[in-house]
C-alpha cells in the first residue's frame, strides 16, 4: 500500500504592519533576499506573509525582480488574540542565553518582552548598545513567529532598569488592555524569588481562578525572572512594592532560561489554553 503523502509546509514571510497591503503584496531586502537567494523560490510558488498582528495571507509569487518580489493574494485570514497577554519582565541573562529566552517565549505565547538590567546584571549596555540589542532580540522573535506560525508578534521592548521598567509600565500595556483598578498595571504580577515568603505559584493561580469577586481570570500578566544569582533583595522590595508577588519555581534552583520557559508554560496552560 503507498504512503499517504502529507503536503510541504509553506514558507513564512513577515511584513510590518505600516508596509502591510494585501492587495500590493510585495517582499524587499532582508524577507526578499531569504526567499530569492536562499529559499530560491520561483514565480508560482505559495506562501504565506503575516504582519505580527494577527492579519495571515497566503500568496502566489508573480514576479521576481532584483530589488523585490511581487505577489498575488489568494486567501486572507485573521488570528485572533489570545485570551490572555502575557509580559515577560526578564533580567538580562549572560551569553546568548536571551536568544533563547526570546525564541521559546514566542512560541510559548508571550504577548511581550521586557528586557532588564538588574543589578546583578553582567552585561553592562551603553544606550546606543542596548538599542542594538532590541533590534536583534526583536529580529529573534520575528524568526521565531516565523517558523511556529504564531501571527501574533511579541514586542522586545528597550532594555532598562527595574525602576524604570515600573515608572512606565503603564505604557507597557496597550490602553484597550489595561485594568481600571490601581495601583496593579497589570491583572497580575509575579516575580520569581529564592527568598521565604515566595509562594507556590499554583497556590496563586489558584486563588485568580477562585476570586470570591467573581472577576473573570486575569487578561494580563507581568512574570518576571531574575539573573544568575537572582534579584537583590532591594529589588524584590521593589518590585513588591509596586504590586509583584513574590513566586517560588520549587525546592529544584533553576537556570534563567530555564525558570522563564518553566513559567511561561505554566501560565501558557492555565490562562491562555
Amino acid at each position: 500500500m503507498q504512503a499517504t503523502r502529507l503536503p510541504l509546509q509553506m514558507h513564512r514571510f513577515y511584513i510590518s504592519p505600516n508596509e502591510w497591503n494585501p492587495d500590493a503584496l510585495v517582499l524587499r531586502e532582508g524577507e526578499g533576499h531569504h526567499a530569492r537567494d536562499v529559499l530560491r523560490l520561483k514565480a508560482g510558488a505559495k506562501v504565506v506573509f503575516f504582519n505580527g498582528e494577527g492579519r495571515e495571507v497566503t500568496a502566489e509569487i508573480v514576479d521576481l525582480a532584483r530589488d523585490e518580489i511581487r505577489l498575488r493574494k489568494l486567501h486572507e485570514a485573521q488570528t485572533p488574540p489570545l485570551q490572555c497577554r502575557i509580559t515577560l519582565g526578564q533580567a538580562i541573562p549572560k551569553g546568548k542565553s536571551m536568544d533563547l529566552i526570546v525564541q521559546k517565549a514566542v512560541e510559548i505565547g508571550a504577548s511581550e518582552i521586557a528586557p532588564l538590567i538588574s543589578e546583578r546584571t553582567i552585561v553592562d549596555l551603553a544606550p546606543d548598545d542596548a538599542e542594538q540589542k532590541r533590534a536583534k532580540w526583536q529580529q529573534v522573535a520575528i524568526e521565531a513567529a516565523k517558523q511556529c506560525g504564531q501571527n501574533w508578534l511579541p514586542l522586545v521592548r528597550t532594555p532598562r532598569k527595574l525602576k524604570d521598567f515600573f515608572s512606565s509600565v503603564e505604557a507597557c500595556v496597550p490602553p484597550a488592555m489595561q485594568p481600571t483598578r490601581l495601583p496593579l498595571q497589570y491583572d497580575l504580577q509575579l516575580i520569581g524569588s529564592l527568598q521565604s515568603d515566595a509562594r507556590h505559584l499554583k497556590e496563586i493561580l489558584r486563588e485568580d481562578r477562585q476570586s470570591p469577586s467573581g472577576a473573570s481570570p486575569a487578561r494580563t500578566v507581568l512574570m518576571m525572572i531574575g539573573p544568575e544569582g537572582d534579584f537583590t533583595p532591594a529589588e524584590l522590595a521593589l518590585a513588591k512594592s509596586n504590586g509583584c508577588q513574590p513566586i517560588s519555581l520549587g525546592p529544584i534552583i533553576l537556570r534563567v532560561e530555564t525558570a522563564a520557559i518553566y513559567c511561561l508554560s505554566i501560565l501558557s496552560y492555565e490562562l491562555l489554553s
